[in-house]
């Protein structure tokens, strides 16, 4: 085995956490729409499940929140005056512009970005490209700030290249990771390259009901960008009939790890494509497809099965990380039962969390967190303050405890002071964790 680790960048949950139930086809993001969310709560639930892995003896970093509300997109878009006025006129003018300002989605760090290891690029350094989240405008704004908190966390030029998000255009709509796998037998070896899109060519199938928000011509880009070997990459269209079902993004309906890819039988138009693809180049891998009459599309998407975290502890043994809905419902824990009892299934066990605030804006635990597989050289080049340990675990709880709220309304989003609150305790953060000046209030 190779010192090569896959660490987990986990994004912390803002202090504006609310549900404006604003990304259309997210299913869980429309059911909550308008009701009270607790930032505080979310915050530190998702601080449990980092530290929870890093007690496992996971590589675990933490990705700050953007700044919210985000006042120079609303000046951007003609509202003027002090910044208590700005809030007041967008709230009567334009209260979904303001909900799309103050969304804290930049949490699912899955969406962050598209990354590649080294052993996978032909310059031998790993590779960023920011997605341009260009279907929704509150995720739209993302990139700049997204951008920037990838350069100051993995600074180094000599090992890290960081490209620019792709244009932002429909055609070349990028969600990052989220449809983005890496199967390998070993973290440092060379390894496959899946990309899944939505909307492809004129004559492919697309979605009737729900936006396919990733196109084959950004997976296609990511791959030149990244310095890819062709052979190595494959480009698999997401299935139309899953996407009206709720799977916006890929990683609701699949999730990989090492040389195991565990997925539903519909997640793909061709999944036979798929599954030869990976057997011819990886003949060590397992393809688990979940049956449609063991957990439907519907129970999938409700309970995130898919969506959890597939990781591989030190001692080899790969776990399976899910939230709590799973554990919940019937019939999706009677699979996982079942999978864990196969012998020849290499997940070892299941872990289970409540996430229940950001289940609830759909996003379960693989969409909080962004892969990035490190070598030794790489590991010690990363701002070595990001890195969670008991120390900064308990920093960063009482962070939250000091600066986020407990109970959030949209109406709330108008408020100066949540505000004021917020850029306190982003401006607290980027000191804690020595991100210098990320943030434009701070510019």
């Amino acid at each position: 085995m190779s010192a090569t680790v896959e660490a987990n960048f986990d994004g912390l949950v803002g202090p504006t956490h609310n549900y404006a139930g604003l990304a259309y086809g997210n299913l869980a993001s429309a059911r909550h729409a308008e009701t009270p969310s607790n930032p505080r709560e979310a915050a530190l639930q998702g601080l449990i499940k980092m530290k929870a892995l890093a007690d496992l003896g996971l590589a675990q970093g933490v990705l700050p929140p953007h700044e919210r509300p985000h006042l120079p997109t609303l000046r951007r878009l003609g509202f003027s005056g002090t910044d208590a006025e700005v809030l007041f006129k967008a709230s009567l003018e334009a209260p979904d512009l303001l909900a799309a300002m103050a969304s804290a989605s930049p949490m699912w760090t899955a969406n962050a970005a598209t990354v590649s290891p080294s052993a996978d690029c032909a310059d031998g350094k790993l590779h960023f490209t920011p997605a341009n989240l260009a279907t929704h405008l509150h995720r739209a704004i993302e990139p700049e700030t997204t951008a920037r908190a990838l350069k100051a966390t993995f600074p180094d030029p000599r090992h890290f290249v960081h490209h620019d998000p792709l244009p932002a255009t429909p055609g070349l709509g990028d969600e990052g990771a989220a449809n983005h796998t890496r199967l390998c037998t070993d973290y440092g070896a060379p390894g496959l390259e899946l990309f899944v899109y939505g909307r492809g060519a004129e004559n492919e199938p697309r979605p009737q009901k729900f936006p396919a928000r990733q196109t084959r011509a950004a997976c296609e880009a990511l791959a030149r960008l990244h310095r890819l070997d062709p052979v190595r990459c494959h480009f698999a269209q997401q299935a139309p009939q899953a996407i009206d079902a709720g799977v916006f993004h890929n990683d609701v309906i699949a999730v990989g790890n090492r040389d195991l890819l565990l997925c539903h039988e519909r997640a793909y138009t061709d999944p036979r494509a798929l599954k030869d693809w990976v057997l011819r180049h990886l003949p060590s891998a397992r393809v688990i497809e979940i049956a449609e009459d063991e957990v439907s599309l519907a129970e999938a998407v409700s309970s995130y099965l898919f969506n959890g975290q597939l990781v591989s502890a030190p001692d080899g043994a790969m776990w399976l990380i899910v939230a709590q809905e799973c554990q919940e419902h019937p019939r999706v824990w009677a699979c996982i039962q079942r999978l864990l009892a196969d012998p020849l299934n290499p997940i070892a066990g299941v872990k289970v969390f409540d996430l229940r605030q950001s289940m609830r804006n759909g996003g379960g635990p693989a969409c909080l967190r962004l892969r990035v597989v490190l070598t030794e050289a790489e590991r010690a080049a990363v701002n070595p303050r990001v890195w969670l340990d008991g120390a900064l675990y308990a920093r960063l709880h009482a962070w939250v405890c000091r600066h986020y709220r407990d109970r959030l309304v949209p109406a709330d989003l108008a408020d100066p002071r949540l505000l004021e609150e917020s850029r306190a305790a982003l401006d607290e953060l980027t000191q804690m964790l020595n991100l210098g000046s990320l943030y434009d209030f701070q510019r």
